[in-house]
């Protein structure tokens, strides 16, 4: 089998997010158990429903012929490149987010002891840097990969991830941190960075 040049920057790509999310993942057991746990069943579909989209589509797409019908040609040469260059733009967002968040991160909604609001770095800027980091990733995808089922795969996965987690998660934050959690709301936004504060939120 032949790998053309973009799907070999999205596999090299993959790799490289898997990475990174396995070296913190490690590290977060080892800090052990959490102070309390706000997971749900919804939360493990939502994150069978990126994997299946980030992965399971399109590695499909790539390895077998199961999703040729829905490929396309049309796309200029250039969206590839801009592709690459989003997926390193979110590795390097998904990298620092991890790094900064430490031990505090869990992959579902979870508090650790000593769990610390965590305001630095990407942080400044937005609430969820890893969810921005998902959004790149789903942009790159689509570029890279001219298929109308596996490219925008990831984009519509983690977009309903983020519409239906992000409430639940800044409700858990709110509980958990309260009015500083609130303060931090009104001048960072939620996946992209807000230019202006909004009034104090009581």
């Amino acid at each position: 089998m032949h790998l053309h040049a973009p799907q070999a920057a999205f596999l090299a790509g993959l790799l490289a997010y898997q990475a990174i999310r396995t070296i913190y993942q490690r590290r977060a057991r080892a800090a052990g158990p959490s102070r309390a746990s706000y997971s749900s069943r919804q939360d493990k579909a939502l994150i069978a429903l990126v994997a299946i989209g980030q992965m399971v589509l399109p590695l499909a797409y790539i390895f077998t012929p199961w999703l040729d019908g829905a490929s396309h040609d049309v796309a200029p040469d250039v969206l590839p490149y801009a592709g690459a260059l989003v997926w390193a733009a979110g590795l390097w967002v998904f990298w620092r987010a991890h790094a900064e968040l430490g031990t505090w991160w869990s992959i579902t909604l979870e508090i650790r002891h000593d769990h610390q609001l965590v305001q630095r770095g990407v942080y400044r800027a937005v609430r969820h840097p890893m969810y921005a980091a998902f959004l790149l990733f789903g942009v790159a995808q689509a570029l890279l990969l001219p298929n109308a089922i596996a490219g925008p795969a990831a984009l519509v996965a983690v977009a309903i991830l983020c519409i239906v987690r992000i409430p639940r998660e800044e409700a858990m934050m709110c509980e958990v941190f309260g009015q500083a959690y609130r303060d931090y709301m009104r001048t960072t936004g939620a996946v992209i960075p807000r230019l202006v504060p909004r009034r104090r939120i009581a």
